[in-house]
């Protein structure tokens, strides 16, 4: 019962370390792509810095970085809690390797200095003949073969549980060494976000003063949003009921004699044949799972009511997600569909609108683009080129989903990055 309980309790901390080192190499990878963001973020915000004349973008760069820093603060301690759980585990078995080493020695040397004081070879022969019978020297012959093979087996006890000993010393002292590597990274992180906060501040205070003209702006801004939506909407409309006549047609080619509907067809929501069915179910399996819409980028601006940097009595409303991308980025269709519409919203502005059987998936501001009305697209297709805005430097492009005509988060279908 003892071995059973023994190998139990083997097994349940090398699974639990076994599990601690795959959280650690997550959230090294976590850690890896949060500091690449901030690198991307870094790069941006000093082109910014270089184009931009108003401070109020050069604020909103630079609270991303201080989200992120932060991020990367947290990814660290995570990555400090862990190792001092395998730490403290791995002291555990050094203390009970050292209590087992120090028992098996002790009874090593019982047992050596027994066998030097009974070392002669006329006693171990006296102990042979001084047998009543041939059965008790058989016996005591098979007795003293086994307390040598005992001995010998306690000695190579005690140098694996010596070796053992050692590994777990250098495992420990390297984890020491790594964590007082995580503490160093991460005083140097809240040093450098200290520093951070302090330069927004300045900008922050600088131009708060400006407040009726950054709401007039951002007023402006948001009108050109309802105005882009509103197009949207009417061409997805007309899309489900484009969609909808088809499928009427369709239906009235494959069985002639059923009465043929004269109503108006619906423009809110798409009546799904069976083969567009499969389409929306797969596309909706893959909740979670869809590529980002570009290469490389991170979300900027967030789905729904974003409360304004500076002022928080100031909101903007978002259809969508916006992700910050790199200078000459492609879009890319996150899931295979039919292209519905290439929309031009304005003269450097334009959108494209990809079908899914009931979803529909929007790519604005783009430059220019690569696919025609009707054209069918696959996972990570080429769309077009990312606009560059000119002034600000920042390469943005805005991404929709919706099902039918309702708008959905993009972000909880994104894949995590």
């Amino acid at each position: 019962m003892p071995k059973f309980l023994l190998s139990l309790i083997l097994i349940c901390t090398t699974s639990l370390l076994w599990s601690q080192e795959s959280q650690q190499e997550k959230l090294e990878e976590r850690k890896a792509q949060i500091q690449k963001e901030i690198r991307e973020n870094e790069r941006l915000l000093q082109n910014v810095k270089k184009k931009e004349k108003s401070a109020l973008n050069v604020v909103i760069i630079q609270s991303t970085k201080i989200r992120l820093k932060e991020k990367l603060i947290n990814t660290t301690e995570k990555q400090t809690k862990l190792l001092n759980n395998d730490m403290y585990i791995n002291q555990v078995q050094i203390n009970k390797l050292k209590k087992e080493l120090g028992e098996l020695k002790e009874d090593y040397a019982e047992m050596i200095l027994k066998s030097y004081k009974s070392r002669s070879s006329e006693s171990r022969a006296m102990f042979l003949l001084s047998s009543e019978n041939f059965l008790q020297a058989y016996k005591r012959a098979q007795y003293m073969k086994q307390y040598t093979s005992y001995r010998k087996a306690q000695g190579e006890e005690i140098k694996s549980k010596s070796t053992k000993l050692l590994d777990y010393n250098d495992k420990l002292n390297i984890q020491k060494k790594e964590k007082q590597k995580l503490i160093a990274e991460n005083e140097k992180e809240r040093l450098a976000l200290e520093k951070e906060k302090k330069e927004q501040q300045k900008v922050v205070n600088f131009i708060k003063k400006d407040k009726n003209m950054i709401a007039k702006e951002l007023k402006k801004r948001q009108q050109e949003y309802k105005s882009i939506d509103r197009q949207i909407n009417k061409l997805i409309r007309e899309a489900i009921a484009a969609a909808n006549r088809k499928a009427a047609l369709e239906k009235a080619k494959a069985n002639p004699s059923a009465p043929v509907s004269r109503g108006a067809v619906s423009s809110s929501k798409i009546e799904l044949t069976p083969e567009a069915k499969i389409v929306a179910d797969n596309f909706r399996a893959n909740r979670g799972r869809l590529p980002y819409p570009v290469e490389k980028g991170y979300i900027s601006l967030g789905y729904g009511n974003q409360t304004h940097p500076l002022f928080n009595t100031i909101t903007v409303h978002n259809s969508g997600v916006e992700i910050t991308t790199d200078n000459g980025a492609s879009a890319r269709a996150v899931f295979g569909g039919e292209v519905t519409s290439v929309i031009v919203l304005s003269p450097v502005n334009k959108a494209v609108m990809i079908q899914h059987g009931d979803f529909f998936t929007v790519y604005q501001n783009l430059s220019s683009v690569s696919v025609n009305k009707g054209d069918k697209v696959s996972i990570k297709q080429s769309l077009g080129k990312v606009r560059t805005n000119g002034e600000t430097g920042k390469t943005i492009i805005k991404f929709l989903i919706l099902q039918n005509t309702t708008y959905n988060n993009p972000s909880s279908w994104l894949s995590p990055r």
